[in-house]
């Protein structure tokens, strides 16, 4: 049985502010640079949902991708957009929400959560010239 993989892109907007409160303000800032700003900063992010299966012979599908975006939404999505990630997000609490720590959570959120295919990769867009892949190793 052949084996396909299938994406979904979905947007959000957040705030964030990347610290870490083990070091100094002065080290935060030399280490994060204008990430650090302590009034936070935004960015719309682009999340690309991949999901691997092999298709099944009566929709022709590895998963509907409208249930996928569904699952996203419900999951992901509606408790990151226009949200701090550093206050707002309770599966990001006390991580610092860099991209690939933003990755890494959005993962075990949505692995659960995919079916009947199975989640192979996380493509996060913070810019239109930065993204963090996650391939759950």
């Amino acid at each position: 049985m052949p084996i396909v993989t299938v994406t979904r892109r979905l947007r959000f907007n957040a705030a964030h502010r990347v610290h870490n409160p083990s070091l100094s303000d002065a080290e935060n800032t030399a280490l994060f640079g204008k990430c650090n700003n302590p009034n936070w900063h935004g960015h719309n992010y682009t999340l690309e949902v991949s999901v691997s299966g092999a298709i099944d012979a009566v929709s022709g599908y590895v998963v509907d991708l409208g249930a996928l975006r569904d699952v996203v939404e419900r999951e992901v999505i509606g408790q990151l957009d226009h949200r701090n990630l550093n206050l707002d997000v309770e599966f990001l609490r006390g991580v610092n929400p860099t991209s690939e720590n933003l990755v890494v959570a959005i993962w075990r959120v949505l692995q659960p959560h995919v079916r009947p295919g199975r989640l192979t990769k996380l493509r996060l867009w913070e810019t239109e010239n930065n993204y963090v892949d996650y391939e759950g190793l």
